[in-house]
């Protein structure tokens, strides 16, 4: 399985955003990726040759930030108190250590003819989201809400005046359902906590008449769940 990964280095990190750090992983290996906004990569965080990395999974899944086909790609990491291995890879990562990763790959990506676009998910979702819309032209109508712990969660990301900001101990169903939306359904991408992102796609379609089809949800995190910590 090795092979089948990408190897660069560590050439750039910095805090975005609260509890949020922006890190760049450069190399020749990185050009012409084909990337895709919103799609991810899966990073080695761990030592495959130490048995405690495989108990613990080795791999985790990170939106691209951004991506340069001279061979630069930014991912950014959230921190918590009960960290799991990305989170403590991100803390220890140093200017000019070796970074490994496979992909880029996924299916949170735009939709074409889309009469407008609603995005929808916490600080994990926002890094895709902040891709994706950079990525929209200026005549694409955007909705959205984003939940952060507070104002110090936001990342910046364009059109973010578009986007309804909530602070935790809000919730993002409530969110949604607040929000004044046309009448005739767009295109939903909902990322995020998994159990909440049922959530909202139950609203939609249940309350607003929404086809599933018109809702894509992308499971980012799950309490207690390894490899999505």
């Amino acid at each position: 399985m090795l092979n089948l990964f990408r190897r660069g280095t560590v050439t750039h990190i910095e805090p975005i955003a609260e509890r949020m750090r922006h890190i760049r992983i450069s190399g020749p290996q990185l050009r012409e990726l084909g990337w895709v906004p919103g799609t991810h990569i899966r990073l080695r965080v761990g030592d495959p040759r130490r048995p405690r990395s495989f108990l613990q999974g080795f791999l985790r899944t990170y939106s691209i930030w951004d991506y340069s086909p001279e061979g630069h790609l930014d991912v950014c990491v959230l921190d918590h108190p009960n960290a799991g291995p990305g989170a403590l890879w991100a803390r220890r990562a140093r200017i000019g250590d070796a970074a490994a990763f496979m992909g880029p790959e996924g299916r949170l990506v735009l939709r074409e003819g889309a009469p407008y676009h609603l995005f929808v998910g916490d600080e994990t979702a926002a890094v895709a989201f902040g891709a994706m819309m950079r990525a929209l032209p200026s005549s694409a109508v955007v909705h959205g809400v984003i939940l952060v712990g507070g104002p110090g969660g936001r990342l910046p990301v364009v059109r973010s005046d578009r986007l309804t900001w909530i602070h935790r101990p809000d919730e993002l169903p409530a969110g949604v359902r607040s929000l004044d939306l046309p009448d005739e359904p767009g295109v939903a991408y909902v990322a995020g906590e998994a159990r909440t992102g049922q959530a909202v796609r139950g609203h939609l379609v249940g309350e607003r008449g929404w086809s599933r089809r018109d809702v894509v949800v992308k499971a980012f995190w799950a309490p207690g769940r390894r490899g999505m910590d």
